[in-house]
């Protein structure tokens, strides 16, 4: 591997090399940057979820067996608390994956082990119960049987009681969520950005005003702008966030990269959201109480976690049925593959991303 985020001898030189990029190619919000540093040394998962840059290297160094995997257009930063929900062109809430900046054509068993690595992180803080091996078997249990079937959108209507539940948890009350982001100080933001999120909105607002939002973790430093009003008496926010060719392809020096998120999306076994579109500089969408990710602490005391990890490996495959012959490939791919390989590489990453961790807080 010889890309620019390989051989790097330690996190430190890294993330230089990944932020000296990410300055070329955009304006940075520098206080933004400062502060995913401070959430990097925070916890091993904040950590893991800033670091997509230096996981390609390390997944490639760490798990050479899982680098000949068939390609799918895959999500690439894929972890636990990139799941979410949105509302559908009928208005029904649906449940999955919530962001692709990072998609790329990847082996398919990238996200599979990224995605049980947070989860086998996580139990090590107890934000789990769940034992690492089994949390490991649920993942790939739901991937498999999506695969299987065709794959199929978590809409939470009628079924998904357990998935319902987290989406409707108390932390996720409209009240809540509205009063802060009407707290944010409003902004000038580009004419370019205020032309995008005016021709989203549904009608003239009152007290509209453009204001900068902070978010996530992996994408803090790209510059986010969110136009918020009033539209017959209750808020309405639509969000623009600034977008990047994927770390895994400026990993592997890739020439000519694209952004694919559109793509990914468009392809994917999914309930669309209808606001949430893609370009070249900006991705559009929606935002509002039922409309964001769940963080791990939105999570109800009592919740079905072998089946929340079951529908995360449901879901993942549902993106990856979207590239030609996934389903055939990756399942053939699998039954090659020993009983706890995906135990033995979360374990193995959960390793090297503890000692990435270990040495970005001493610094």
């Amino acid at each position: 591997m010889s890309g620019k985020g390989a051989g790097m001898t330690s996190i430190g030189a890294a993330t230089r090399s990944y932020e000296a990029w990410l300055r070329r190619e955009l304006k940075v919000r520098e206080a933004d940057l400062a502060l995913k540093h401070r959430l990097m040394a925070s916890g091993v998962l904040p950590f893991l979820r800033g670091t997509f840059y230096r996981w390609v290297s390390l997944w490639h160094e760490r798990c050479p067996e899982l680098t000949d995997a068939p390609s799918v257009l895959a999500v690439g930063d894929l972890h636990i608390e990139n799941f979410g929900t949105w509302r559908d062109a009928e208005g029904r809430l649906v449940w999955g994956i919530n962001d692709v900046d990072e998609a790329a054509s990847m082996p398919y068993t990238i996200d599979l082990v990224r995605l049980a690595t947070s989860a086998v992180l996580a139990a090590k803080d107890r934000h789990l119960t769940m034992s690492a091996k089994a949390l490991c078997k649920a993942i790939l249990k739901g991937y498999r049987t999506s695969l299987a079937s065709g794959g199929r959108a978590f809409v939470l209507e009628e079924g998904q009681p357990a998935l319902r539940a987290i989406a409707l948890s108390a932390e996720r009350e409209p009240d809540r969520y509205w009063q802060h982001l009407a707290s944010l100080r409003p902004v000038a933001a580009p004419a370019t950005v205020r032309d995008l999120i005016a021709a989203q909105l549904p009608g003239p607002l009152a007290l509209f005003r453009t204001v900068r939002r902070v978010a996530g973790i992996g994408s803090l430093g790209r510059p986010r702008y969110v136009g918020i009003g009033l539209w017959h008496g209750a808020y309405v926010a639509h969000e623009a966030k600034a977008m990047l060719p994927s770390a895994y392809d400026w990993a592997l020096d890739r020439p000519t990269a694209r952004i694919r998120g559109a793509e990914i999306l468009a392809r994917a076994v999914r309930c669309p959201d209808p606001f949430l579109t893609i370009g070249d500089r900006w991705q559009l969408r929606r935002l509002g109480p039922h409309c964001s990710r769940i963080e791990l602490a939105m999570l109800p005391e009592r919740r079905d976690e072998r089946h929340l990890l079951e529908a995360m490996g449901w879901e993942t495959a549902n993106l990856h049925l979207g590239s030609p012959k996934a389903a055939a490939l990756a399942a053939a791919d699998l039954e090659r593959r020993p009983k706890f390989w995906l135990f033995e590489a979360a374990k193995r990453m959960a390793k090297a991303t503890t000692a990435d961790w270990q040495e970005w807080r001493r610094r």
